[in-house]
């Protein structure tokens, strides 16, 4: 009978600890290991340029006693559609939501937000992008929690699904209704 050699096991034992680690990476709730330099300081400056026919974004809103959400779309972005409806209906609890469309070209912006239902009170455009980079946006749907004295109190980075809507975006809801 021949003799196997143990080498033979290197490559499929190599295998199984790779897949095990690809899995538990893959598994590994990594939503909040994108930290933000924004939390606890005041949110930056709002898109200035407007989306044709919405209200325009005012800086002093977000100031303005209320918490609120800013949320970076685009009509491109497939998890933007993904989070939409969980937008309308926070919208329609009276959450004063903010867009600002990140990259995207206006006309298609507003066609989004015609044919998904639009939750923003006001909504600007970023064009190149310069907004998202005063904000620390990573790409988008981006969402940061706002106080009411105009400071960043969260930000998610991640579609708001049902699941991170009550996970992350209640609780920092919470959190900034009590500063």
């Amino acid at each position: 009978m021949a003799r196997v050699s143990p080498l033979v096991l290197i490559p499929p034992v190599a295998f199984l600890a790779l897949a095990a680690l690809f899995a538990g990476g893959m598994l590994r709730d990594d939503s909040n290991q994108l930290p933000s330099a924004l939390v606890g300081q005041p949110a930056p400056a709002l898109a200035e340029e407007t989306l044709p026919g919405l209200p325009p974004l005012d800086a002093a809103a977000l100031a303005d006693g209320n918490v609120k959400l800013v949320n970076f779309f685009a009509s491109w972005c497939a998890p933007c559609r993904v989070e939409a409806p969980q937008l309308m209906a926070l919208a329609a609890e009276g959450l004063p939501i903010y867009g600002i469309a990140y990259k995207d070209d206006p006309a298609k912006s507003v066609g989004f937000l015609q044919e998904l239902g639009n939750p923003y009170l006001a909504a600007g455009q970023d064009p190149q992008g310069r907004t998202a980079v005063n904000w620390g946006v990573y790409g988008v749907p981006e969402t940061f929690v706002v106080d009411g004295e105009g400071r960043v109190v969260a930000r998610l980075a991640e579609p708001l699904t049902e699941d991170a809507l009550e996970r992350r975006l209640r609780p920092a809801l919470e959190a900034a209704a009590a500063n």
